[in-house]
């Protein structure tokens, strides 16, 4: 009868592990590292390898942040604090997570924060769970490569798609914006802890009175404009501050 018992239980608990072995196998596509060895990684592996104290803060992200380059508003703010931008154009979180780590993006860079903005590019292919499991994996892999390292996440940015009706408003209403933007920020909020992760949400710095978006902040309603990189700056200026000290 002992035996039975035995055999049932065992057969009860291979029944019972087939779902969630199931469940690890369909990772998150985009918590999946994707490779990103193109020439502006490879520039950055070498602004590392002559590195003469550059880095007390990185800025991780794709175009967006990769647009900071040749702006008045990038000296204007950040240089105090000798950033580096490393932003590429449409990258997804994917790609940000490969080059942090088999990139090795992060090697010989004692960096006091980091700024995080990334998921826009994911917004076509992945839900907004997904996505802020990407974001949050990336979070991990910071604080796992440097333990004292201070991480300002920002939300991510509105944005909109760009019609002809929309250009000669020159606004998007805010019935057009993209609703994933808020849905991927509502659970990223939730990451920060206060401690070493720090949330800020600047979206609505970029709309007007009436939630819409125009164009002299975004020309095509996704990119910012000179004028939006100096809300950005102004906005973010005194948490790097504090996250700095």
């Amino acid at each position: 009868m002992n035996r039975l018992y035995a055999a049932g239980c065992l057969l009860v608990l291979s029944l019972l592990l087939v779902p969630v072995q199931g469940q690890e196998e369909k990772a998150n596509p985009a918590a999946k590292k994707l490779n990103r060895d193109n020439p502006r990684h490879k520039e950055f592996l070498k602004r590392i390898e002559n590195n003469k104290g550059e880095g007390d803060v990185i800025f991780l992200g794709d175009s967006i942040t990769q647009g900071w380059e040749g702006q008045k508003a990038w000296k204007q703010y950040f240089s105090e604090f000798k950033p580096v931008n490393w932003g590429i154009g449409g990258d997804q979180t994917g790609h940000v997570l490969w080059r942090i780590t088999d990139g090795k993006e992060l090697e010989n860079l004692k960096s006091k924060a980091a700024v995080i903005m990334i998921g826009t590019n994911n917004s076509g292919g992945n839900s907004a769970e997904q996505i802020a499991g990407g974001i949050k994996t990336i979070i991990q892999e910071l604080k796992t490569q440097k333990p004292h390292i201070k991480i300002l996440l920002l939300g991510v940015f509105p944005r909109g798609k760009k019609t002809d009706a929309d250009m000669e408003t020159k606004v998007i209403p805010a019935a057009k914006l993209n609703m994933k933007i808020p849905a991927i920020n509502a659970i990223i909020a939730t990451y920060a802890d206060g401690k070493t992760v720090f949330y800020k949400d600047i979206g609505k710095e970029f709309l007007d009175k009436n939630g819409g978006l125009s164009n002299e902040i975004m020309p095509d309603y996704l990119h910012l404009s000179a004028k939006g990189y100096d809300i950005w700056g102004r906005a973010i200026k005194g948490d790097i501050e504090k996250l700095i000290k």
